[in-house]
């Protein structure tokens, strides 16, 4: 029989007309019910399922429906809340609200002191409503008819015997000693001439015995009854005078629960605690002006230890939440929030915090805003990648153009936070972009937090664009006008040093920092050295690793066969000695004489183009014109060397300069070695290219105007004339003054056209006639032999690469 009845029930369990699904037992003290946690089928939601069995306990089916028809019928906080109740022939059934036994708590004495005053104090306010409002007796109160809700609140059950005073057949009068273990809580009066005698008696009188039974069992973890009535162990000294009035044996001076309530809400009373208060006022906070709030919220602050941890999920997190988004709570309240949410797991989180947080971001509210910047390390560890990248972080980016310097300067440094949520487009694309905004920013401070953001996203940061934007921002820095920007543009290159290469290292970073050497201020002064050895050293190891040089090994051919001057020191290692060496050698290895149209004059510049070929009968009518031209002209220099670089090629020389060889001269480059050594010895290296476009110091003009004349070379012997030559850069210097731009000066030469403009062929025949000296004959085969050079087109050059530049994010 047994079976049968447990099979239907099963039965009825598994069926999908009933709403609920039945779970785990929980174990609870003398009870006509049994109690099972369940769950709503309709939502998943977590309920409880007390259940009846009428077959068992018929005789107290009366008590069952009671409790059941009191329960729908009495509507109070501190009552348990009831879901929904089916009843059966075999079972009634009670779905509520997910309830814990108190006893759990008191037998364990897990519940510190605060905490049972304020459980005590929610229990007085429902004993005196059903006393007081709604006229009627519990009869049956004990921990085993108190339940904690999953608030931690402490809510009141065991309505098996509640009967109003009102009505004459009331249910505790006959079926009063069929509630289990009442004999042990049972009054005096009671005990001694029944139920009936509470007729006799004030409605109070047997709830109020019973409360103070449950205030020593709370405090002491449990009532054995007898010689434990009266007694004070355990419980605080300022409750015992009320306590002991509240079992009193005479029931007409017995102190009611509504009256022990009032004393203990006196000033200084037992139940003025600030976890009381602060649950009461809870409710209230969003009706609360901003000096009751920010009271409030300060008590909140100090009893967080004290308060029940489900207590502040359940009721305190919510009723703050509706503060801060709809009560104008601020972020005084928020802040509470954020404490409270530590506590919570990470489903809580996500259903309570998360969606709160988004709507947050897209207020106005600076003042908000400014506070879940500061509170996003609590948060971002509970929020998603592509939470953070589609909602939050695209809210987030108003702060960086936000007309407070606050609001930028924490968005800034809520970047270091919310880094490793972003995607690598959003940091290689929007958020560089940004940067390179808040970089320039008029606020020093915003600044340098800027610079110290990007030296610690570095590793964030795409290849491609890491070391470009690192190299641009931190020089940027460096010559900022504010201290701490300079320091920490230094300290970020120092941190920072793996990022770059050691070509980057050597030409862009190394000289950024020397400037910062001598900083006025100390504080960079020392940074700089230290950043400065950092990348010495890297750049001194990795020297240490090339090759001695890169030119190909001579061969014994080549070595024999070069003859070095006898003035020049070969093994001088000295800076001045290979300046010497490498001009000195660069004019010994040249072959054969020198070309006056070869020379270029004095100011040291090569042609751009080779001359054109001309006729033996025009090279002799030349070389006579130059010959008197000669004679009556005194040499610009009395140097020996001067006078070689000047000197006329033979006749035969002008004939080979049609080769290919020769014209490649003409268009190669001057000697690097040249160039170097005058750059080393400290000459300006603007002044070999600064008399372009010069007439008197253009060698083509000077070729063109004077012929050359074939003289004999003069031998220097061997040493070089370098005061003809330092002679020689002088003059060039005076006459640079105001130069025009390269290329639109006047040429003499016949084969250069001034660019832009008409050539003047007539010129150039009267040059002709007055060169030669002979008649209209000769000027015409001259005029023959001049062909027209081709103007090459000049492109402009490559604009080089500004090391300013950011990346494609930063421009």
């Amino acid at each position: 029989m047994d079976f049968l009845k447990s099979a239907v029930v099963s039965a009825i369990q598994k069926s999908s007309s009933f709403p609920y699904i039945i779970g785990d037992r929980v174990d609870i003290e003398q009870s006509l019910w049994t109690l099972n946690n369940g769950t709503k089928r309709e939502d998943g939601s977590r309920c409880s399922i007390f259940t009846f069995d009428v077959n068992t306990n018929r005789s107290r089916l009366a008590l069952a429906r009671n409790t059941v028809r009191k329960l729908r019928t009495i509507r109070h906080p501190g009552v348990i809340r009831v879901l929904d109740t089916i009843e059966t022939d075999s079972h009634i059934y009670l779905a509520t609200e997910r309830l814990i036994p108190l006893g759990w708590h008191t037998k364990r004495k897990s519940l510190a002191e605060e905490t049972i005053k304020w459980g005590l104090c929610n229990v007085a306010k429902t004993i005196k409503f059903i006393n007081d409002e709604a006229t009627s007796v519990h009869g049956a109160i004990k921990t085993s008819s108190i339940f904690t809700s999953e608030s931690g609140e402490w809510k009141l059950g065991g309505f098996d015997v509640l009967s109003s005073m009102k009505d004459d057949d009331a249910v505790i009068y006959a079926y009063g000693s069929l509630v289990p273990d009442s004999a042990r809580y049972a009054a005096p009066e009671v005990a001694k001439g029944g139920w009936e005698a509470i007729k006799r008696s004030p409605i109070y009188t047997v709830d109020s015995y019973d409360f103070g039974i449950l205030i020593f069992e709370v405090f002491n973890g449990g009532f054995s009854g007898g010689d434990q009535i009266g007694q004070t162990k355990n419980v605080p000294p300022s409750m015992h005078s009320s306590y002991k009035r509240l079992l009193n044996p005479n029931p007409k001076v017995r102190l009611s629960v509504g009256n022990f309530l009032e004393q203990g809400r006196r000033h200084g009373g037992f139940f003025e605690t600030p976890l009381i208060h602060l649950t009461e006022g809870i409710e209230n906070l969003g009706l609360k002006d901003e000096t009751e709030r920010e009271e409030f919220l300060n008590q909140l602050d100090g009893v967080q230890d004290d308060f029940p941890e489900e207590f502040f999920k359940m009721k305190v997190l919510p009723e703050l939440l509706k503060s801060v988004e709809f009560g104008g709570g601020g972020p005084k309240v928020f802040r509470v929030v954020m404490n409270i949410s530590t506590k919570l797991s990470e489903e809580e989180f996500d259903t309570q915090i998360t969606p709160v947080v988004v709507r947050l971001f897209a207020s106005p509210d600076r003042a908000m805003r400014v506070c879940l910047l500061d509170n996003l390390p609590l948060i971002i560890d509970h929020l998603s990648q592509k939470l953070v990248s589609d909602k939050i972080f695209p809210q987030m980016v108003t702060g960086f153009t936000d007309v407070a310097p606050l609001v930028r300067e924490q968005t800034v440094k809520a970047i270091l936070t919310v880094i490793g949520k972003l995607s690598d487009r959003v940091i290689n694309g929007e958020l560089l972009r940004y940067l390179a905004k808040t970089a320039n920013d008029e606020q020093p401070g915003i600044r340098t937090n800027t610079t110290i953001c990007l030296g610690k996203i570095a590793k964030n940061l795409g290849n491609n664009t890491r070391g470009k934007v690192l190299i641009a921002a931190f020089s940027r820095s460096l010559r900022d006008p504010f201290l701490h920007a300079r320091n920490a543009s230094l300290l970020a290159l120092a941190a920072t040093s793996d990022c770059f290469n050691e070509e980057d290292c050597a030409t862009k970073i190394l000289p950024a920092i020397c400037s910062s050497l001598i900083d006025k201020e100390k504080l960079v002064r020392d940074q700089a050295n230290k950043t400065l050895d950092l990348y010495l050293q890297r750049v001194r190891k990795y020297s240490s690793t090339l090759p001695d040089t890169v030119q190909p090994a001579a061969t014994s051919n080549s070595t024999s066969g070069t003859i070095p001057r006898m003035s020049t020191p070969q093994n001088d290692t000295s800076w001045a000695g290979w300046a010497i060496s490498s001009f000195t050698n660069k004019l010994s290895s040249a072959q054969g004489e020198i070309n006056s149209t070869a020379t270029a004059s004095t100011n040291g510049h090569p042609p751009s183009r080779p001359q054109a070929p001309r006729t033996v009968s025009d090279q002799t009518n030349s070389t006579l014109a130059a010959t008197q031209s000669r004679t009556t002209t005194k040499p610009s220099s009395p140097s020996p060397l001067h006078r070689q670089a000047l000197s006329s090629p033979t006749e035969t020389d002008l004939m080979s300069s049609s080769t290919p060889s020769v014209a490649e001269d003409f268009n190669e480059p001057w000697g690097d070695d040249f160039g170097a050594s005058a750059i080393g010895a400290g000459e300006d290296p603007d002044e070999f290219n600064g008399a372009w476009g010069d007439d008197a110091n253009d060698p083509f003009a000077q070729t063109a105007a004077k012929p050359a004349v074939a003289t004999a070379t003069f031998d220097d012997k061997g040493e070089p004339d370098f005061a003809g030559w330092l002679n020689a850069q002088a003059q060039a210097k005076t006459k640079k003054k105001n130069p025009l731009p390269k290329g639109l000066g006047k040429s003499a030469t016949t084969g250069r056209p001034v660019v832009g403009g008409r050539s003047n062929t007539t010129g150039a025949v009267v040059d002709a006639k007055k060169a030669a000296g002979v008649n209209g004959s000769s000027v015409a085969g001259a005029t023959k032999a001049i062909k027209p050079v081709a103007v090459k087109k000049v492109e402009p050059a490559k604009e080089e690469v500004d090391d300013e530049g950011w990346g494609d994010a930063w421009e």
